[in-house]
């Protein structure tokens, strides 16, 4: 197993199903509560475990899912507000090097629960057309907004299989 990719990378059929975008909603939806659930209680020398050598601890992938998920909210109101607008990319992992990083990791399940109620709201309230709309992303090129539903339905359950293997191997950093 590739513990980069412990459930695979994101692949998609096109074209995408209702049904599909359905799923998706409801797993991005179930995210914040799978995630919460999974680290109640760790102690702080837990949440240094890592998925792999040189992978981020279970605290700093609390912390990226809350960021990187703030992104995508906002990136779906620019495409749904702006016609196809050039979205800003990120260094993840510099991110990850700040001192916000540093705070209880509840600072961030919090932050994740928040935007993920207003996020699923939105995306419910999507209509075909407006699922077709697109960002551009300036290395990815353009995004359309019913795959990204996907690309982060799978990036919550990326992440979460992330930290079920650090848990279970115990690796620290």
């Amino acid at each position: 197993m590739d513990r980069r990719y412990p459930i695979g990378q994101f692949h998609v059929e096109v074209p995408i199903s209702e049904e599909h975008t359905k799923q998706w909603i409801e797993e991005i939806s179930q995210l914040p509560e799978q995630l919460s659930l999974l680290v109640k209680g760790l102690s702080e020398s837990e949440l240094l475990y890592t998925y792999r050598e040189g992978g981020w601890t279970i605290k700093q992938l609390i912390h990226h899912l809350s960021d990187s998920h703030l992104n995508s909210y906002i990136r779906f109101k620019l495409a749904l507000t702006e016609e196809n607008p050039i979205i800003k990319p990120y260094e993840e992992s510099k991110w990850a090097e700040l001192l916000d990083y540093e705070m209880p990791p509840q600072s961030a399940l919090d932050l994740l629960a928040a935007i993920h109620r207003k996020w699923v709201v939105l995306l419910r309230s999507l209509s075909a057309e407006q699922l077709e709309r697109t960002f551009r992303h300036p290395e990815s090129g353009e995004v359309n907004l019913k795959e990204n539903i996907g690309i982060y339905a799978w990036h919550g359950k990326h992440h979460l299989a992330h930290i079920r293997l650090a848990l279970e191997n115990d690796h620290k950093q």
